[in-house]
């Protein structure tokens, strides 16, 4: 059945209330009407969970080009090294514009002076795979910190409307002369008031975040459906390097935490990890040690576990100060306490959850991607940046370098929309009255990958999951067609959709190489120091 579609027209569509979104936003804001949508409130974004915080070059002893082979070093031999140099580059004074223009609290160093770049304003933090401070942060919630300042920004804007509770269902197409495709917006199911709506501009901009939701532990928000990446693929963009799902080694172990991430900047101050004897972990693992890049990590944590029996394993650091320790992270600190674990004097039970998708859908410099009208920023892009492995905070540093880039090319990007938009058309769906195939179908495709996936894999469990999501894909599908759009299937549509791309792109990598880890093939092998890429021509069905 079709019905009036309530049609929506901005100058640009943005998915997304995280860093990259707010961002571009306010980046363009005074050239025309910028649309919002977020599917929940418009608080929930992965930026929000970010706890360390950004990296960019600031010390004295610091240096662009030791950001970058850090970065580099880190990524196993994937890294696009324009991607990253641009970002580090870029960095200082992005994050310099967060704090003058948009008053985002950053923690000052001790007798900071009051102008950037005249010494260290900003106190510096270090994690793992960084060879200087360069992490920028306010205490244990930088991420909380800067979604506040820029929410504000946005909301106050008078060019900028913000839709809450409204969960994109897919990209408005049209075809161009030669083939391909262009974007003008979305369709968008209201949640509250149970409609479709038609949000159409001239530039749309995926600043969806990104898949943890995929895997059934992770440190991310329920948010993290990986929809920009299905809608990308649905509509013809390419994406790559899904293969590179990175795990971050410490989440908090404990029946009443819920997604609740201890940060790498606690190992950066001396945190110590140790197994259930007390001993180091990491003690003649790395040359780093307990610094070691969040891949090694996490593969070393994942082999005691399994070694062992343990259910987790400690992160130390009842060493530090006590002081120090309620005054560098106090979230972490409070969350803890309230669950019966101070971490002054106790250690925190920690296991490695999914925690950043390294890659995405595929853009060029400027976060253009294949299709005409349509750019994607942050997590849900693959800019080449972070390569096989994230090196840590400089995700925060991607979705600011991003969404400066594609405010910069935005006006070149688009064309103006059609007059006509097609109504939404429902068929013959009825309301449905089976969600318990849907609650079904979430746990099977959260725990095939976790169990045949995840951390360390294999080419016989690989084959296993890639014959599961086929099945459990075909299911949800029927049920899509069948019934009317709920907010958990158009998510379950799509993470069944990122399953299968993530297990396609890891098939076809033959080769172990940073987040990519398999018994079959254990190597680096040369052949494969590329991008894994898939296009719906030839990959998956969208």
């Amino acid at each position: 059945m079709t019905t009036a579609t309530p049609v929506y027209r901005s100058r640009y569509v943005v998915l997304g209330t995280g860093l990259a979104g707010l961002y571009f936003a306010l980046e363009v804001a005074d050239r025309g009407a910028v649309t919002i949508l977020t599917k929940a409130a418009r608080e929930a974004s992965n930026t929000r969970w970010a706890q360390g915080g950004i990296s960019a070059v600031f010390a004295s002893d610091d240096s662009v080009d030791a950001h970058v082979a850090d970065t580099v070093k880190v990524g196993a031999g994937l890294c696009h090294v324009d991607a990253v140099r641009r970002a580090a580059e870029l960095g200082p004074s992005l994050v310099t514009e967060l704090a003058d223009r948009f008053g985002v609290r950053f923690d000052l160093a001790p007798n900071a002076p009051s102008q950037a770049h005249r010494g260290p304003r900003f106190e510096l933090g270090r994690e793992g795979g960084h060879s200087r401070r360069r992490v920028v942060h306010h205490r244990d919630t930088t991420g909380a910190e800067i979604s506040r300042a820029l929410l504000q920004a946005a909301s106050a804007h008078p060019n900028i409307t913000i839709y809450e509770n409204h969960v994109a269902i897919d990209l408005l197409s049209w075809a161009q002369v030669d083939g391909s495709t262009g974007c003008f917006g979305c369709y968008a199911l209201d949640v509250g008031a149970n409609l479709v709506k038609a949000f159409v501009a001239d530039v749309t901009v995926l600043a969806t975040g990104g898949a943890g939701k995929v895997y059934r532990y992770t440190s991310n928000p329920d948010v993290a459906t990986g929809d920009g990446i299905a809608m990308g693929y649905r509509i013809g963009a390419e994406v790559a390097n899904l293969e590179f799902m990175q795990f971050h080694p410490t989440s908090l172990h404990h029946p009443e935490a819920k997604n609740f991430l201890i940060s790498e900047a606690l190992r950066g101050e001396g945190g110590i990890l140790r197994r259930g004897d007390g001993s180091e972990l990491m003690k003649g693992r790395h040359l780093l040690e307990n610094l070691a890049p969040r891949d090694v990590v996490a593969r070393e944590i994942d082999a005691e576990l399994k070694r062992s029996g343990q259910r987790c394993v400690s992160l130390d650091v009842t060493h530090l100060d006590p002081r120090f320790i309620e005054r560098r992270f106090p979230g972490i600190f409070e969350r803890c306490f309230a669950l019966g674990i101070d971490i002054r004097t106790q250690p925190i039970p920690v296991v490695p959850a999914a925690h950043y998708m390294c890659g995405g859908v595929v853009v060029d410099p400027w976060s253009r991607t294949g299709v005409a009208g349509l750019l994607a920023i942050g997590e849900v892009a693959m800019t080449g940046l972070h390569g096989a492995c994230r090196l840590a905070s400089n995700s925060l540093l991607e979705a600011l370098a991003g969404a400066h880039g594609a405010a910069r090319v935005s006006d070149d990007v688009g064309r103006p929309p059609p007059p006509d938009v097609a109504a939404w058309n429902e068929g013959d769906a009825v309301d449905s009255d089976e969600a318990v195939m849907l609650s079904a179908n979430w746990e099977e495709v959260r725990a095939l990958m976790w169990n045949f996936v995840g951390i360390v894999r294999s080419d016989k469990r690989l084959a296993r999951a890639q014959r599961r999501i086929e099945l459990i894909r075909e299911e949800i599908l029927e049920y899509y067609w069948r019934f009317r759009v709920t907010r958990d299937m158009l998510e379950l549509r799509n993470i069944a959709l990122v399953a299968q791309l993530i297990i396609e792109c890891a098939s076809r990598r033959k080769e172990s190489r940073g987040l990519h880890f398999t018994l079959n093939h254990p190597g680096t092998k040369p052949a494969f120091a590329c991008d894994t890429v898939l296009h719906k021509s030839e990959g998956p069905s969208a």
